[in-house]
Protein backbone atom coordinates (compact mmCIF):
# COMPACT_ATOMS: atom_id res chain seq x y z
CA UNK A 1 0.00 0.00 0.00
CA UNK A 2 1.48 3.46 -0.89
CA UNK A 3 2.63 5.50 2.09
CA UNK A 4 0.01 8.25 1.62
CA UNK A 5 -2.81 5.71 1.49
CA UNK A 6 -1.53 3.97 4.63
CA UNK A 7 -1.44 7.33 6.41
CA UNK A 8 -5.01 8.11 5.30
CA UNK A 9 -6.31 4.75 6.49
CA UNK A 10 -4.59 5.26 9.86
CA UNK A 11 -6.20 8.67 10.23
CA UNK A 12 -9.66 7.31 9.49
CA UNK A 13 -9.23 4.52 12.06
CA UNK A 14 -8.05 7.06 14.62
CA UNK A 15 -11.09 9.23 13.88
CA UNK A 16 -13.41 6.28 14.54
CA UNK A 17 -11.68 5.52 17.85
CA UNK A 18 -11.86 9.16 18.92
CA UNK A 19 -15.60 9.28 18.19
CA UNK A 20 -16.09 6.24 20.38
CA UNK A 21 -13.94 7.61 23.17
CA UNK A 22 -15.83 10.89 23.12
CA UNK A 23 -19.26 9.32 23.12
CA UNK A 24 -20.07 10.94 19.79
CA UNK A 25 -21.97 7.96 18.38
CA UNK A 26 -25.70 8.05 19.04
CA UNK A 27 -26.13 4.27 19.06
CA UNK A 28 -28.30 4.09 15.94
CA UNK A 29 -27.12 2.40 12.77
CA UNK A 30 -26.94 4.43 9.56
CA UNK A 31 -29.91 3.85 7.24
CA UNK A 32 -29.44 0.78 5.09
CA UNK A 33 -26.48 -0.55 7.07
CA UNK A 34 -26.01 -4.31 7.36
CA UNK A 35 -25.54 -4.92 11.06
CA UNK A 36 -23.23 -7.83 10.35
CA UNK A 37 -20.83 -5.13 9.16
CA UNK A 38 -21.57 -2.50 11.74
CA UNK A 39 -24.61 -1.61 13.85
CA UNK A 40 -25.60 -1.52 17.50
CA UNK A 41 -27.57 -4.36 19.02
CA UNK A 42 -31.14 -3.58 19.96
CA UNK A 43 -32.51 -3.18 23.44
CA UNK A 44 -31.18 -3.89 26.92
CA UNK A 45 -29.06 -6.99 27.32
CA UNK A 46 -28.85 -9.43 30.18
CA UNK A 47 -25.35 -9.96 31.46
CA UNK A 48 -25.56 -13.71 30.83
CA UNK A 49 -26.15 -13.19 27.08
CA UNK A 50 -28.48 -15.13 24.83
CA UNK A 51 -30.39 -18.17 26.08
CA UNK A 52 -30.22 -20.93 23.45
CA UNK A 53 -32.69 -23.69 22.67
CA UNK A 54 -34.71 -25.33 19.90
CA UNK A 55 -38.22 -26.37 19.07
CA UNK A 56 -38.00 -30.20 19.07
CA UNK A 57 -41.60 -31.40 19.57
CA UNK A 58 -44.82 -30.40 21.34
CA UNK A 59 -44.82 -32.69 24.35
CA UNK A 60 -42.67 -35.06 26.42
CA UNK A 61 -40.70 -36.11 23.34
CA UNK A 62 -39.55 -32.53 22.94
CA UNK A 63 -38.58 -32.37 26.61
CA UNK A 64 -36.46 -35.54 26.41
CA UNK A 65 -34.79 -34.40 23.18
CA UNK A 66 -33.43 -31.29 24.90
CA UNK A 67 -30.83 -33.44 26.69
CA UNK A 68 -30.06 -35.38 23.51
CA UNK A 69 -29.48 -32.20 21.52
CA UNK A 70 -27.24 -30.85 24.26
CA UNK A 71 -25.09 -34.00 24.09
CA UNK A 72 -24.88 -33.70 20.28
CA UNK A 73 -23.58 -30.17 20.82
CA UNK A 74 -20.86 -31.35 23.16
CA UNK A 75 -22.74 -30.56 26.36
CA UNK A 76 -23.93 -27.12 25.25
CA UNK A 77 -26.19 -25.34 27.70
CA UNK A 78 -29.73 -25.28 26.30
CA UNK A 79 -31.78 -23.05 28.56
CA UNK A 80 -34.89 -22.51 26.42
CA UNK A 81 -37.75 -24.96 26.04
CA UNK A 82 -40.23 -24.00 23.33
CA UNK A 83 -43.67 -25.37 22.45
CA UNK A 84 -47.05 -24.29 21.03
CA UNK A 85 -50.63 -24.48 22.24
CA UNK A 86 -53.05 -25.98 19.71
CA UNK A 87 -55.26 -23.40 18.06
CA UNK A 88 -58.17 -25.70 17.28
CA UNK A 89 -60.45 -25.10 20.29
CA UNK A 90 -60.67 -22.56 23.08
CA UNK A 91 -60.28 -25.30 25.67
CA UNK A 92 -56.78 -26.00 24.35
CA UNK A 93 -55.86 -22.34 24.19
CA UNK A 94 -56.85 -22.23 27.86
CA UNK A 95 -53.95 -24.57 28.60
CA UNK A 96 -55.63 -27.95 28.96
CA UNK A 97 -53.06 -30.03 26.98
CA UNK A 98 -51.25 -32.48 29.25
CA UNK A 99 -47.90 -31.77 27.63
CA UNK A 100 -47.71 -28.51 29.56
CA UNK A 101 -47.09 -30.59 32.69
CA UNK A 102 -43.91 -32.07 31.21
CA UNK A 103 -42.63 -28.70 30.09
CA UNK A 104 -43.42 -27.13 33.45
CA UNK A 105 -41.45 -29.88 35.19
CA UNK A 106 -38.51 -29.25 32.86
CA UNK A 107 -38.63 -25.51 33.55
CA UNK A 108 -38.78 -25.94 37.32
CA UNK A 109 -35.71 -28.21 37.25
CA UNK A 110 -33.38 -25.29 36.48
CA UNK A 111 -33.51 -21.79 37.94
CA UNK A 112 -31.99 -20.21 34.81
CA UNK A 113 -34.26 -22.02 32.34
CA UNK A 114 -36.82 -20.25 30.18
CA UNK A 115 -40.14 -21.65 28.95
CA UNK A 116 -41.43 -20.13 25.71
CA UNK A 117 -45.05 -20.81 24.76
CA UNK A 118 -46.71 -19.77 21.49
CA UNK A 119 -50.33 -18.85 22.24
CA UNK A 120 -52.98 -18.44 19.50
CA UNK A 121 -55.34 -15.51 19.86
CA UNK A 122 -58.33 -17.24 18.25
CA UNK A 123 -59.62 -20.78 17.85
CA UNK A 124 -59.84 -22.42 14.40
CA UNK A 125 -56.50 -20.71 13.96
CA UNK A 126 -55.37 -22.56 10.82
CA UNK A 127 -58.69 -23.08 9.03
CA UNK A 128 -58.34 -20.34 6.41
CA UNK A 129 -61.14 -18.25 7.90
CA UNK A 130 -62.08 -15.45 5.42
CA UNK A 131 -61.10 -11.85 6.10
CA UNK A 132 -64.63 -10.68 6.84
CA UNK A 133 -65.06 -13.23 9.62
CA UNK A 134 -61.56 -12.53 10.96
CA UNK A 135 -62.48 -8.87 11.19
CA UNK A 136 -65.59 -9.68 13.23
CA UNK A 137 -63.62 -12.00 15.54
CA UNK A 138 -60.95 -9.39 16.16
CA UNK A 139 -63.56 -6.80 17.03
CA UNK A 140 -65.23 -9.21 19.44
CA UNK A 141 -61.87 -9.85 21.07
CA UNK A 142 -61.19 -6.13 21.34
CA UNK A 143 -64.54 -5.77 23.10
CA UNK A 144 -63.51 -8.32 25.73
CA UNK A 145 -65.57 -11.32 24.56
CA UNK A 146 -62.66 -13.75 24.93
CA UNK A 147 -60.91 -12.41 28.04
CA UNK A 148 -61.96 -15.41 30.15
CA UNK A 149 -60.01 -17.86 27.97
CA UNK A 150 -56.75 -16.06 28.59
CA UNK A 151 -57.47 -15.59 32.28
CA UNK A 152 -57.81 -19.40 32.52
CA UNK A 153 -54.55 -19.90 30.64
CA UNK A 154 -52.74 -17.54 33.00
CA UNK A 155 -54.19 -19.34 36.04
CA UNK A 156 -53.14 -22.70 34.59
CA UNK A 157 -49.54 -21.59 34.04
CA UNK A 158 -49.32 -20.13 37.55
CA UNK A 159 -50.70 -23.38 39.00
CA UNK A 160 -48.05 -25.35 37.08
CA UNK A 161 -45.31 -23.29 38.66
CA UNK A 162 -44.28 -21.47 35.48
CA UNK A 163 -45.56 -17.94 36.11
CA UNK A 164 -42.58 -16.45 34.25
CA UNK A 165 -43.43 -18.08 30.92
CA UNK A 166 -42.58 -16.07 27.80
CA UNK A 167 -45.83 -15.79 25.83
CA UNK A 168 -45.38 -15.53 22.05
CA UNK A 169 -48.85 -14.20 21.45
CA UNK A 170 -50.45 -14.16 18.00
CA UNK A 171 -47.19 -14.88 16.17
CA UNK A 172 -46.69 -14.08 12.48
CA UNK A 173 -49.69 -11.78 12.57
CA UNK A 174 -48.48 -9.91 9.46
CA UNK A 175 -49.12 -12.95 7.24
CA UNK A 176 -52.17 -14.80 5.92
CA UNK A 177 -51.78 -18.24 7.52
CA UNK A 178 -53.51 -17.76 10.85
CA UNK A 179 -56.96 -16.64 11.92
CA UNK A 180 -55.24 -14.40 14.46
CA UNK A 181 -53.75 -12.34 11.62
CA UNK A 182 -53.65 -8.56 11.82
CA UNK A 183 -54.27 -7.56 8.18
CA UNK A 184 -58.09 -7.45 8.08
CA UNK A 185 -58.26 -4.91 10.94
CA UNK A 186 -54.97 -3.72 12.52
CA UNK A 187 -56.74 -1.34 14.90
CA UNK A 188 -58.93 -4.06 16.37
CA UNK A 189 -55.99 -6.51 16.43
CA UNK A 190 -53.92 -4.14 18.57
CA UNK A 191 -56.84 -3.47 20.92
CA UNK A 192 -57.42 -7.23 21.24
CA UNK A 193 -53.74 -7.87 22.06
CA UNK A 194 -54.00 -5.25 24.81
CA UNK A 195 -57.12 -6.95 26.23
CA UNK A 196 -55.33 -10.32 26.36
CA UNK A 197 -52.23 -8.94 28.06
CA UNK A 198 -54.32 -7.01 30.57
CA UNK A 199 -56.37 -10.11 31.42
CA UNK A 200 -53.31 -12.32 31.91
CA UNK A 201 -51.40 -9.74 33.94
CA UNK A 202 -54.37 -9.45 36.30
CA UNK A 203 -53.91 -13.03 37.54
CA UNK A 204 -52.15 -13.12 40.95
CA UNK A 205 -48.63 -14.51 40.91
CA UNK A 206 -48.00 -14.03 37.19
CA UNK A 207 -44.64 -12.79 35.87
CA UNK A 208 -45.30 -13.27 32.15
CA UNK A 209 -43.34 -11.57 29.39
CA UNK A 210 -45.15 -10.97 26.12
CA UNK A 211 -43.26 -11.41 22.87
CA UNK A 212 -44.51 -9.59 19.74
CA UNK A 213 -43.20 -11.77 16.88
CA UNK A 214 -43.98 -11.07 13.22
CA UNK A 215 -42.48 -12.98 10.32
CA UNK A 216 -39.60 -11.27 8.54
CA UNK A 217 -40.63 -9.04 5.67
CA UNK A 218 -43.76 -7.11 4.85
CA UNK A 219 -45.98 -10.13 4.02
CA UNK A 220 -49.70 -9.16 3.89
CA UNK A 221 -49.23 -6.02 5.97
CA UNK A 222 -46.19 -4.20 7.40
CA UNK A 223 -45.63 -5.69 10.83
CA UNK A 224 -44.93 -2.25 12.27
CA UNK A 225 -48.61 -1.41 11.69
CA UNK A 226 -49.57 -4.23 14.07
CA UNK A 227 -47.36 -3.19 17.00
CA UNK A 228 -49.71 -2.74 19.98
CA UNK A 229 -47.55 -0.47 22.15
CA UNK A 230 -44.58 -0.51 24.49
CA UNK A 231 -46.71 -0.88 27.62
CA UNK A 232 -48.07 -4.27 26.52
CA UNK A 233 -44.96 -5.69 24.82
CA UNK A 234 -41.88 -6.95 26.68
CA UNK A 235 -39.89 -8.53 23.84
CA UNK A 236 -39.83 -7.89 20.09
CA UNK A 237 -39.21 -11.12 18.22
CA UNK A 238 -38.94 -12.18 14.61
CA UNK A 239 -39.54 -15.50 12.83
CA UNK A 240 -36.96 -15.61 10.05
CA UNK A 241 -36.45 -18.51 7.63
CA UNK A 242 -34.13 -18.72 4.64
CA UNK A 243 -36.70 -17.70 2.05
CA UNK A 244 -37.94 -14.60 0.19
CA UNK A 245 -38.22 -11.75 0.67
CA UNK A 246 -34.44 -11.81 0.43
CA UNK A 247 -32.66 -14.37 -1.72
CA UNK A 248 -29.36 -13.68 0.04
CA UNK A 249 -28.70 -13.03 3.69
CA UNK A 250 -27.73 -9.43 2.93
CA UNK A 251 -31.16 -8.91 1.34
CA UNK A 252 -32.81 -10.48 4.39
CA UNK A 253 -31.02 -7.86 6.48
CA UNK A 254 -31.78 -4.82 4.31
CA UNK A 255 -35.37 -5.60 3.34
CA UNK A 256 -37.56 -2.69 4.57
CA UNK A 257 -39.11 -4.99 7.18
CA UNK A 258 -36.15 -7.32 7.59
CA UNK A 259 -33.55 -8.16 10.21
CA UNK A 260 -32.06 -4.67 10.43
CA UNK A 261 -35.49 -3.08 10.87
CA UNK A 262 -36.19 -5.59 13.64
CA UNK A 263 -33.02 -4.58 15.52
CA UNK A 264 -33.59 -0.85 15.04
CA UNK A 265 -37.29 -0.98 15.92
CA UNK A 266 -36.51 -2.75 19.21
CA UNK A 267 -33.60 -0.45 20.03
CA UNK A 268 -35.80 2.62 19.60
CA UNK A 269 -38.13 1.20 22.24
CA UNK A 270 -35.53 -0.19 24.63
CA UNK A 271 -36.83 -3.74 24.14
CA UNK A 272 -34.81 -6.96 23.91
CA UNK A 273 -35.15 -8.97 20.72
CA UNK A 274 -35.74 -12.69 20.17
CA UNK A 275 -35.85 -15.33 17.43
CA UNK A 276 -38.56 -17.84 18.41
CA UNK A 277 -38.47 -19.49 14.95
CA UNK A 278 -35.71 -19.57 12.36
CA UNK A 279 -34.01 -22.05 10.09
CA UNK A 280 -33.45 -23.26 6.54
CA UNK A 281 -36.18 -23.38 3.92
CA UNK A 282 -36.46 -22.42 0.25
CA UNK A 283 -32.72 -22.46 -0.46
CA UNK A 284 -32.16 -25.96 0.88
CA UNK A 285 -28.95 -26.95 2.63
CA UNK A 286 -27.39 -23.49 2.84
CA UNK A 287 -24.34 -23.37 5.15
CA UNK A 288 -23.72 -19.70 4.27
CA UNK A 289 -27.16 -18.76 5.61
CA UNK A 290 -26.58 -20.84 8.73
CA UNK A 291 -23.23 -19.18 9.41
CA UNK A 292 -24.52 -15.66 8.79
CA UNK A 293 -27.65 -16.17 10.90
CA UNK A 294 -25.66 -17.51 13.84
CA UNK A 295 -23.22 -14.61 13.51
CA UNK A 296 -26.18 -12.22 13.51
CA UNK A 297 -27.55 -13.86 16.67
CA UNK A 298 -24.16 -13.77 18.36
CA UNK A 299 -23.62 -10.12 17.46
CA UNK A 300 -27.04 -8.80 18.48
CA UNK A 301 -27.54 -10.96 21.59
CA UNK A 302 -31.28 -11.67 21.53
CA UNK A 303 -32.86 -12.58 24.84
CA UNK A 304 -33.34 -16.08 23.41
CA UNK A 305 -33.29 -18.01 20.15
CA UNK A 306 -34.84 -21.37 19.23
CA UNK A 307 -34.21 -22.92 15.82
CA UNK A 308 -37.10 -24.92 14.32
CA UNK A 309 -35.43 -28.31 14.29
CA UNK A 310 -37.52 -30.42 11.93
CA UNK A 311 -37.42 -30.87 8.16
CA UNK A 312 -36.96 -28.84 6.07
CA UNK A 313 -35.76 -26.21 8.56
CA UNK A 314 -33.63 -28.16 11.01
CA UNK A 315 -30.11 -29.46 11.38
CA UNK A 316 -30.22 -32.19 14.02
CA UNK A 317 -33.46 -34.11 13.50
CA UNK A 318 -33.43 -33.38 9.73
CA UNK A 319 -30.78 -35.30 7.78
CA UNK A 320 -31.37 -33.34 4.56
CA UNK A 321 -29.06 -30.47 5.54
CA UNK A 322 -25.66 -32.03 6.35
CA UNK A 323 -23.50 -29.02 5.48
CA UNK A 324 -25.62 -26.59 7.46
CA UNK A 325 -25.75 -29.13 10.28
CA UNK A 326 -21.98 -29.10 10.55
CA UNK A 327 -21.90 -25.29 10.66
CA UNK A 328 -24.60 -25.18 13.32
CA UNK A 329 -22.95 -27.85 15.43
CA UNK A 330 -19.52 -26.23 15.27
CA UNK A 331 -20.70 -22.70 16.03
CA UNK A 332 -23.30 -23.58 18.65
CA UNK A 333 -20.89 -25.84 20.52
CA UNK A 334 -18.91 -22.68 21.22
CA UNK A 335 -21.78 -20.19 21.56
CA UNK A 336 -23.75 -22.29 24.06
CA UNK A 337 -20.83 -23.91 25.85
CA UNK A 338 -21.48 -24.33 29.57
CA UNK A 339 -19.60 -21.90 31.73
CA UNK A 340 -16.49 -23.41 33.27
CA UNK A 341 -16.03 -22.69 36.98
CA UNK A 342 -12.93 -20.69 37.75
CA UNK A 343 -10.93 -22.51 40.44
CA UNK A 344 -10.25 -20.47 43.53
CA UNK A 345 -6.52 -20.55 44.32
CA UNK A 346 -5.60 -21.72 47.79
CA UNK A 347 -3.73 -18.89 49.53
CA UNK A 348 -0.27 -19.73 50.79
CA UNK A 349 -0.07 -18.84 54.49
CA UNK A 350 2.66 -16.43 55.47
CA UNK A 351 5.18 -17.85 57.95
CA UNK A 352 4.43 -16.62 61.48
CA UNK A 353 5.85 -17.17 64.89
CA UNK A 354 4.19 -20.10 66.69
CA UNK A 355 1.80 -19.01 69.38
CA UNK A 356 -0.21 -20.78 72.02
CA UNK A 357 -3.79 -21.67 70.97
CA UNK A 358 -6.44 -19.46 72.56
CA UNK A 359 -8.31 -21.03 75.42
CA UNK A 360 -11.66 -19.76 74.08
CA UNK A 361 -12.43 -20.26 70.36
CA UNK A 362 -12.96 -16.90 68.69
CA UNK A 363 -16.42 -16.08 67.45
CA UNK A 364 -16.91 -16.25 63.72
CA UNK A 365 -16.56 -12.87 62.07
CA UNK A 366 -19.80 -11.72 60.41
CA UNK A 367 -17.79 -10.66 57.37
CA UNK A 368 -16.59 -14.22 56.91
CA UNK A 369 -20.09 -15.57 56.34
CA UNK A 370 -20.92 -16.47 52.73
CA UNK A 371 -22.79 -13.75 50.88
CA UNK A 372 -26.38 -14.54 49.96
CA UNK A 373 -26.92 -15.28 46.28
CA UNK A 374 -27.78 -12.26 44.20
CA UNK A 375 -31.28 -12.44 42.76
CA UNK A 376 -31.54 -12.14 39.00
CA UNK A 377 -32.19 -8.63 37.82
CA UNK A 378 -35.80 -8.14 36.77
CA UNK A 379 -36.36 -7.05 33.17
CA UNK A 380 -35.74 -3.35 32.87
CA UNK A 381 -34.21 -3.02 36.35
CA UNK A 382 -30.78 -1.60 37.04
CA UNK A 383 -28.35 -0.73 34.29
CA UNK A 384 -27.63 -3.83 32.21
CA UNK A 385 -24.47 -4.04 30.15
CA UNK A 386 -24.91 -3.04 26.52
CA UNK A 387 -22.73 -3.48 23.47
CA UNK A 388 -22.37 -0.98 20.64
CA UNK A 389 -20.75 -1.52 17.26
CA UNK A 390 -20.02 1.28 14.81
CA UNK A 391 -18.74 1.21 11.27
CA UNK A 392 -15.30 2.65 10.51
CA UNK A 393 -15.94 5.82 8.46
CA UNK A 394 -15.62 5.23 4.72
CA UNK A 395 -15.40 1.47 5.38
CA UNK A 396 -16.98 0.62 2.04
CA UNK A 397 -14.33 2.61 0.18
CA UNK A 398 -11.48 1.36 2.35
CA UNK A 399 -12.72 -2.23 2.50
CA UNK A 400 -9.76 -3.81 0.65
CA UNK A 401 -7.31 -2.46 3.25
CA UNK A 402 -9.33 -2.96 6.45
CA UNK A 403 -9.21 -6.13 8.52
CA UNK A 404 -12.34 -5.12 10.46
CA UNK A 405 -15.18 -2.91 9.18
CA UNK A 406 -16.46 -2.07 12.66
CA UNK A 407 -15.37 -1.38 16.23
CA UNK A 408 -17.38 -2.77 19.17
CA UNK A 409 -17.33 -1.90 22.86
CA UNK A 410 -19.47 -2.43 25.97
CA UNK A 411 -20.82 0.35 28.18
Amino acid sequence: MPAKRRLFVSCIAALALSLLAGGGIAGQSPPGTDSVDGAPPGGPRAGSGTAHGAYLDYGPAGVSRMADLSRWLGGAELRVGHTYLPGDLWVNIEGSPDFLDAWAEWRRAGQDRMFVLNVPMLERNEERVPDGEVRSLLRAGAAGDYDQHFTRLAERLVELGVPDTVIVLGWEMNGTTYTHRCGPDPTSWKAYWERIVTAMRAVPGQEFRFDFTPSRGRDAVPWTECYPGDDVVDIIGMDSYDQPPGETFDEQVTDPYGLQKHVDFAAERGKPISFPEWGLFRNGDNPEYMRRMLEWIDRHEPLYQTISDYCPHGVWQCKSNPRSSEVYRTMMTEMAAPAKPVPTPTPTPSPTEPSAPPTVPPAASPSAQPSPPVAPTAPGAGAPSRRMCVSVPFADWLGPWLREREICFRY
